[in-house]
């Protein structure tokens, strides 16, 4: 295998582990949300913040660094309107998540102060709706990324 098919495959494979680990927690954190049940919250908050460490986390930072080195190798514009879109998307992505680290903290610390679903108070589910709202366009940049990725439109490369 040559640098670039190695550098595509990581670019790839840390592309789909940042998504799929993005819907897949979003998914799991909303259902135990929707269960009611405290229990099944806790272990889901904790596994969620874990998830996020070591798969969200390593993918987003390995994205920037094989996406960067594939540019070079393909001998692409890093003023192309197609890159700019990327990292535009990639940023805002960037900018919803990181919020969401603290605040799956703040929520986890809300479910370990009760015993009941029932007594969580006010501000954890303003809290679970702020999560809501910057997972949505997170979700829609990422998608928007992945299509930017394969189809590769905007004059994509051009000098």
């Amino acid at each position: 295998m040559n640098e670039y098919a190695i550098l595509k495959f990581v670019h790839i494979l840390s592309a789909t582990f940042l998504f799929g680990t993005g819907v897949g927690t979003a998914f799991f954190m909303w259902m135990a949300h929707k269960s009611g049940d405290i229990s099944t919250l806790r272990r889901t908050t904790r596994h969620v913040i874990l998830a996020d460490w070591v798969f969200t986390a390593t993918s987003a930072l390995i994205q920037p660094l094989t996406g960067f080195l594939l540019m070079q190798e393909l001998g692409w514009s890093f003023a192309s309107t197609w890159f700019v879109a990327v990292v535009f998307l990639y940023l805002l992505v960037g900018v919803c998540w990181i919020p969401v680290i603290f605040i799956q903290y703040r929520l986890r610390d809300f479910v370990d102060s009760v015993a009941q679903f029932s007594e969580l108070p006010v501000q954890y589910h303003e809290t679970m709706g702020k999560w809501t709202a910057l997972g949505i366009p997170a979700f829609v940049a990422i998608i928007l990324l992945f299509a930017l990725m394969v189809f590769k439109p905007l004059g994509a490369g051009l000098h």
